[in-house]
């Protein structure tokens, strides 16, 4: 399976330390004057691409893959970042959308997969900050089918990153895409004009290529933070898990003077097969290092069974600790769901049914969950429209 690249360089203010404590780069805007509606707040120092290749240059290594998990924590910079009470949103629209850059695109499953998913990274220069949780909206380029004349619409991606990037500098985004492919049910070979229009411009995107994005978008899957102790139960399929990346780099590789994260996250991820799994190793080694802070479960359909000798599927995964996550979830615990919509029918029925064999009606227990704001849901349509 290929990895994300383990070393990469930037072109920085200053060297921003890995796994160290020293000073970090000054931004450019003081503390405490962070106004996200205003796009003039943006650090304004260069992060030129030296070539096409996608080779950035000057400074040091800042960007930590999966193959660099196990280092010490990474200070990140700027913090001004953090500072504001606010997530942003919405500060580009489809009318006016920002132009950032590709800085890399890298398949990241292995050869057995079905299908192709790639991690890429955006070069947004600082200036369409996020949170994590949220969703930039991807423009591809060319003509609306269904309105000639007008630009393809707004397509969004979960961000797989936290608010500091891959490199930690607050200057660009991850997002993890899945290219959507269309088969001929008859002849059983893929249709090209079916494919999904941005998943593949954004898989087929080179090193230095310009995209219109726009957004954030999104509060529902924002990490609440108000109490640094909580239970986080993250539920997803897929590329489904690309805000939970963000979440753990958060929690544990990001020296985050506000955010000192002491309570339990715990995945589950349901993919086709072993060769499907996303961030596996960047997980796995959080996994060793955080033991009581972390707990880590997979559902491959194709390579498990279940307890009823069918498909291992998430839901299934899910009610094998249906016990523990009740608990948690009576004790506060938020709950997050994310990936296409198809999964949710079936991970509902299983709630249900749990709730109903421990004599509790699930509608009620829904209901307060949602009223106590513990219940996260982000689902996309399944469909090559993307």
């Amino acid at each position: 399976m290929s990895h994300l690249m383990a070393l990469s360089q930037v072109s920085l203010g200053a060297t921003v330390p890995v796994g160290s404590d020293a000073s970090l780069r000054r931004s450019v805007f003081k503390a405490q004057s962070v106004n996200f509606s205003d796009k003039s707040w943006a650090p304004v120092l260069p992060w030129d691409l030296k070539t096409k290749s996608g080779r950035l240059r000057n400074k040091s290594v800042v960007c930590m893959s999966v193959q660099q998990a196990s280092a010490p924590k990474v200070a990140v910079s700027p913090l001004e970042l953090d500072n504001a009470t606010e997530p942003p949103l919405n500060i580009y629209k489809p009318k006016e959308p920002y132009t950032a850059t590709i800085v890399s695109v890298e398949r990241i499953v292995g050869p057995k997969a079905p299908g192709e998913t790639c991690h890429i990274v955006i070069d947004h220069g600082g200036n369409v900050p996020y949170w994590e949780g949220q969703s930039y909206g991807v423009i591809p380029p060319g003509e609306n089918p269904k309105k000639p004349g007008a630009p393809n619409n707004v397509r969004l991606y979960s961000i797989a990153s936290t608010r500091y990037g891959d490199y930690f500098d607050g200057k660009t985004t991850s997002l993890c895409v899945r290219r959507a492919v269309y088969y001929d049910p008859e002849t059983g070979k893929e249709d090209p004009s079916k494919n999904g229009v941005c998943s593949n411009y954004l898989c087929n995107s080179k090193p230095g290529d310009k995209i219109k994005i726009t957004g954030p978008a999104g509060k529902i899957m924002l990490l609440p933070e108000d109490n640094p102790n909580a239970t986080h139960i993250m539920i997803a399929t897929g590329t489904g898990v690309a805000p939970y990346r963000g979440y753990l780099r958060r929690m544990f590789m990001e020296a985050v003077p506000t955010f000192k994260f002491g309570g339990l996250a715990w995945l589950f991820l349901g993919v086709a097969n072993t060769d499907s799994l996303l961030y596996d190793e960047e997980f796995s080694k959080y996994l060793k290092d955080y033991p009581d802070n972390f707990r880590y479960n997979i559902a491959l359909s194709r390579e498990q069974k279940n307890k009823r000798g069918g498909k291992m599927y998430v839901q299934d995964k899910i009610e094998e600790y249906s016990d523990e996550i009740f608990k948690l979830l009576d004790g506060g615990a938020h709950i997050y769901f994310c990936g296409l919509k198809g999964m949710m029918p079936g991970i509902q029925e299983t709630l249900k049914r749990v709730a109903e064999e421990r004599g509790e009606s699930w509608e009620e227990k829904l209901s307060q969950l949602k009223k106590n704001k513990q219940w996260h849901v982000e689902s996309r349509k399944d469909s090559t429209e993307v």
